[in-house]
């Protein structure tokens, strides 16, 4: 059985551990509201990109862009964003199990964060180039991650490009995704022509069914959407990355909150044990005195 000089100890220990626990989970609570902003501010010009995009995609075939190839084989490169710190649930963890269940086995990977970074280097996996997005993530930061998987699939060394990334939800609820980047996809859920938006909220009935859809395109549809194609995946790129930091953050909130749930939980236990041992400690004293004094009688 632990003295009450060991339970001492193990209550401060625990209670130190709290006081860390507690000031990260308000750290990563202010941290979380601004990510969660960026993230939903993020969605309505990703949306309005995508239905531009539908639009335009209508009228050009295959070899109009090269994005927009699709070509047979299964070389595939892997975009992987998971977080470069630890303390934030399993959300690094689900995803890593998510992209080895999905992608070719032979993929080839760049990489975001030092988490799955060094999974990846632990299983062998090719990395042919790693990144580092710091908090709050600009846009100029993600730029040359897009370009150079651009012109990877533009030369011809990759026929698939994915993005693995864990999508947020809300502070409670983040998801693990692997999104086909390029080539763009022209059917998805059995909706004509659709594309896959970072982030959800996205439903391309609605957008048919609007009647102020039609664009008249200057200087020409083909000049057009040889620039957007590239703000596309520039901007996928970067949404990925807002996605991932508001889950990154949220789930470290929820994480640390109950880590000092637990800790006051512990910590109450511990004192209970600790005035039952003093309680049986005193009543034992007074015992012998009393058998003492009655010896002496």
């Amino acid at each position: 059985m632990a003295s009450l000089r060991d339970i001492r100890h193990r209550i401060k220990s625990v209670r130190n551990t709290a006081q860390i626990t507690r000031a990260m989970q308000l750290v990563a609570a202010s941290k979380m509201k601004k990510a969660q902003d960026q993230a939903l501010a993020g969605r309505a010009y990703s949306k309005h990109l995508l239905q531009a995009l539908h639009d335009i995609r209508k009228n050009f075939g295959e070899e109009s862009h090269p994005f927009l190839a699709h070509r047979p084989g299964n070389r595939e490169l892997v975009l992987v964003i998971s977080t470069d710190k630890g303390l934030c649930g399993a959300i690094n963890t689900s995803l890593a199990r998510k992209i080895f269940a999905q992608v070719s086995p032979d993929a080839h990977f760049i990489t975001v964060g030092r988490k799955l970074r060094g999974t990846c280097e632990k299983l062998g996996k090719q990395i042919i180039a790693d990144f580092t997005v710091r908090d709050p993530v600009p846009f100029a930061a993600t730029r040359p991650i897009s370009r150079m998987i651009g012109k990877h699939f533009q030369d011809g060394n990759y026929d698939k490009v994915s993005i693995a990334f864990t999508n947020f939800y809300n502070t409670l609820r983040q998801e693990p995704k692997v999104v086909t980047l390029l080539p763009l996809q022209r059917h998805r859920e059995g909706e004509d022509q659709a594309f896959e938006m970072i982030g959800g909220g996205f439903s391309m009935a609605a957008h048919q069914a609007d009647p102020d859809r039609d664009f008249e395109f200057e200087p020409s549809p083909a000049e057009v959407i040889a620039t957007m194609l590239p703000l596309y995946l520039n901007y996928e790129v970067f949404q990925a990355h807002l996605e991932s930091r508001a889950s990154e953050h949220s789930a470290r909130m929820v994480a640390m909150k109950a880590a000092t749930d637990n800790a006051d939980k512990f910590i109450k236990e511990l004192t209970l044990e600790y005035n039952k041992l003093r309680q049986g400690a005193i009543t034992a004293e007074l015992l012998e005195i009393t058998t003492a004094m009655k010896a002496m009688e």
